[in-house]
């Protein structure tokens, strides 16, 4: 089972503004939260009776840039960044997935880390997913008990996974081809 119009109409009554949309009628059905409601929404999600998401399945990570020229001038949307969140009930059997839209950059200036709240204080194993969002996505949570690269090396320059990263020529005086 996974997420209907019921819940979506449950979760816009309480929250209001923080439900920013939601599309039901696809594989995974998914539901748009604002960062500033996201810790309440996800806190209501896990200890609502009925519904008891008590498992973070993953938190993933979703770069929305063209980076040729002529299809970024055609594009309908601005760049910007995505954080997926898939959720899971051990008890209910339901399954939801929550978006969280972000700007590439914080207040766009370039190479300054967008920020979204940390959900590590409620599913503990958000912990190392966001660290992995972070260390290869270049979003920073907000509240996150650790925040560190997982993967990549302290010193390394740059995000991986996001669409315009240039990896370094030489690392630790190594060429890289």
């Amino acid at each position: 089972m996974v997420a209907d119009a019921t819940l979506v109409d449950r979760l816009r009554h309480r929250f209001g503004d923080h439900i920013v949309s939601a599309e039901l009628e696809t594989i995974d059905p998914w539901v748009e939260v604002a960062p500033e409601g996201l810790v309440d929404i996800c806190r209501y999600l896990r200890d609502e009776p009925g519904l008891q998401y008590d498992m973070l399945n993953c938190i993933s990570g979703v770069d929305y840039l063209h980076t040729d020229p002529k299809k970024a001038a055609q594009a309908a949307w601005q760049p910007h960044l995505v954080v997926v969140y898939h959720l899971s009930s051990t008890i209910t059997r339901q399954r939801l997935v929550l978006k969280v839209t972000t700007s590439r950059w914080r207040q766009d200036v370039a190479g300054e880390l967008p920020e979204v709240p940390s959900v590590s204080g409620v599913w503990r194993g958000a912990d190392w997913h966001e660290r992995e969002v972070y260390d290869l996505m270049g979003v920073r949570f907000t509240g996150h008990p650790d925040l560190r690269r997982i993967l990549c090396p302290e010193d390394w320059i740059g995000h991986p996974l996001r669409k315009d990263y240039q990896p370094p020529e030489y690392y630790h005086g190594i060429r890289d081809h």
